[in-house]
């Protein structure tokens, strides 16, 4: 991998930076709760599965809009980046499913463990992130070099 120095915006990977720690600060000063993606976006899912409405989840749903909103106003700011993928939809699938065994196996997802809980010095956090990390360095060195 090579850094394109000319295209390379650290002032906006900073901003980035700040206004997730500013979200997961405001998130868990207000709700008393981390944010972490995969609770916020399952406990919406279970609500509607189970029939028990989703009033209860206002906050929870908010979240959820702020994520799928922002590429739309960082757009009228600067260009998105252009993404590549260089794999078949079911391999993003599959990718997806083991993604969200993780998820269930590990008790938390990388936001949770990785912004959340690192940031309040959880060692369980640590574990997880330690874990996380060292799954996706293997998985790059299977499909890059292995297969």
């Amino acid at each position: 991998m090579t850094i394109d120095w000319n295209e390379f915006t650290p002032w906006s990977a900073l901003a980035g930076g700040v206004l997730v720690g500013l979200a997961t600060a405001l998130y868990l000063l207000g709700n008393g709760r981390v944010a972490g993606i995969a609770g916020i976006v399952a406990a919406p899912l279970r609500a509607v599965l189970t029939g028990s409405g989703l009033a209860a989840e206002r906050v929870r749903l908010l979240f959820i809009g702020g994520l799928l909103l922002a590429p739309w106003v960082w757009q009228l700011l600067a260009p998105l980046p252009v993404a590549r993928v260089d794999v078949g939809l079911p391999l993003i699938a599959l990718a997806g499913l083991l993604v969200g065994v993780g998820v269930r196996m590990g008790n938390g997802c990388t936001s949770g463990h990785g912004v959340c809980g690192l940031s309040r010095l959880s060692l369980r956090s640590l574990v997880n992130v330690l874990a996380f990390m060292g799954a996706a360095a293997a998985t790059v060195f299977v499909m890059r070099h292995a297969l």
